[in-house]
């Protein structure tokens, strides 16, 4: 996965660089001595992190990168000198991610968010890295402190885009449904927190499909859109990879660009993986679905 990361990663960098100097007006002078580490190297370091399996990164660039994976970096800088490469490279891997890791909607698409939880509740008034971004909100499981990833993905497991809110903005939320469903069409499967979105969404040619409250009225549903709805889960076992195999929520960030730096770091390993949770179907002559 290593070299496929880099490869992926080398290639945007050089298509980036060769477009950028093209919209630049004379040559741009180098200032200050040569970086030990290309930015291709440092994405790929970076990324590589939430395909490893290590859970702390100082012990995965001192241990894997700078130990075991020395031939493949062998300039590899000072632990504290890469944190300030990563930071500087965060705008290109945050472009890499919006660019080579989303992928396009195929019709059937699901919906659903996840806490990215900052401190510990209790400790949300002595917290001062996200002071005025991160809220307190409440999930199923209880309150947090910190952000929220609002994500789609299609019925193939890949995600197709995704947004950070507060973490008191609703599922529901318009201007966070606008923008994560910009690229949507076709059916859309989501939980009950996204009732009240079923008209704005159907104004804009997508089928909000959802299970309706207790206190609501039962209307017919045709048996494709049943059997849809029961593949919902499929969203649930991506947010366990990318919590549990990921690294995506992570308390010991110490810095906003970081902080986003590290979230599409784990969704762009995400991409890299061969096997996620999908919806395999297939058309029936009766109902449309197997």
């Amino acid at each position: 996965m290593l070299e496929a990361i880099f490869c992926k990663i080398d290639d945007f960098c050089k298509c980036f660089e060769k477009e950028s100097q093209s919209h630049l007006i004379g040559k741009r002078k180098k200032v200050g001595r040569k970086r030990l580490l290309t930015t291709s190297e440092v994405l790929t370091i970076t990324v590589y992190f939430h395909a490893s399996g290590y859970k702390n990164f100082k012990d995965y660039y001192n241990c894997l990168i700078r130990g075991f994976l020395h031939s493949a970096f062998p300039l590899t800088p000072s632990y504290n000198r890469f944190i300030e490469l990563r930071q500087q490279s965060a705008f290109m891997l945050a472009l890499f991610t919006q660019t080579n890791a989303m992928r396009d909607c195929n019709g059937i698409s699901i919906i659903d968010s996840c806490k990215l939880e900052v401190c510990h509740v209790k400790r949300e008034y002595s917290h001062k890295v996200f002071k005025g971004l991160a809220q307190k909100g409440c999930t199923s499981v209880g309150w947090f402190y910190g952000f929220k990833l609002h994500f789609v993905i299609n019925s193939k497991g890949e995600i197709i885009s995704f947004f950070i809110s507060p973490g008191n903005t609703h599922d529901a939320n318009p201007k966070v449904l606008e923008k994560v469903t910009k690229n949507l069409f076709g059916k859309l499967l989501a939980d009950r927190g996204y009732i009240g979105a079923f008209k704005m969404l159907y104004e804009r040619g997508i089928q909000l499909i959802h299970r309706i409250r207790k206190n609501m009225k039962n209307k017919l549903m045709n048996m494709y859109d049943k059997l849809l709805l029961r593949k919902r889960g499929v969203i649930e076992s991506v947010i366990n990879i990318l919590k549990s195999q990921c690294n995506l929520e992570y308390t010991g960030l110490r810095s906003l660009s970081g902080f986003f730096a590290h979230i599409c770091a784990s969704i762009a390993a995400y991409s890299f993986r061969s096997e996620k949770p999908s919806i395999f179907y297939r058309k029936h002559p009766k109902i449309g679905l197997n």
